[in-house]
């Protein structure tokens, strides 16, 4: 034995561990219990869940299947006026090809007539300038003959206008 006022610890600390290891095996004994009711009820709640989402389901999938042939007849109508647009509609595409085509023509040929417009006009000018020309030299070689005693020709009918008028 020990002297009196010292405690044996060993002898203290044995029984207190072996409460508390008691304590803990109760505990954990006690958690793993209530965790498996805790598991039991949420596996029934779940199969209930189940159970009753099934006959939901069987009841959802008779309706889509009622809503589903119903509207497979529906589609089949829609196809047939569908068709019908579509007939409508490459008809309109072949009348507006061919209408493109003659506005193209037409285009085509709108150049065309400008570009002769503008060379008849250049025409024209040059016709101008040459007659001008023409009608000055002509003049004074009139004026010429005149100076010198000369008679001057007639004209002849097709420019006799432009040579009796005075110089332009």
């Amino acid at each position: 034995m020990h002297e009196e006022g010292t405690v044996d610890w060993p002898t203290v600390i044995a029984p207190i561990c072996g409460m508390g290891g008691i304590i803990v095996g109760a505990w954990f004994n006690y958690r793993q219990a209530r965790r498996r009711g805790d598991t039991d009820e949420r596996v029934a709640t779940v199969q209930a869940t189940i159970t009753a989402q099934t006959a939901d389901g069987q009841t959802y999938v008779e309706a889509m299947k009622t809503v589903t042939s119903g509207f497979a007849s529906l589609l089949d109508q829609q196809r047939g006026v569908l068709d019908q647009q579509k007939t409508l509609l490459d008809q309109e595409r072949t009348m507006h090809a061919q209408t493109v085509d003659r506005v193209t023509q037409l285009e085509a040929g709108q150049l065309e007539l400008q570009r002769e417009v503008r060379l008849l006009q250049e025409e024209q000018r040059r016709d101008r300038r040459w007659k001008a020309a023409a009608l000055d030299y002509i003049h004074s070689l009139l004026d010429a003959l005149r100076s010198l005693g000369r008679p001057t020709p007639q004209p002849p009918a097709e420019i006799a206008a432009d040579i009796t008028s005075p110089q332009s």
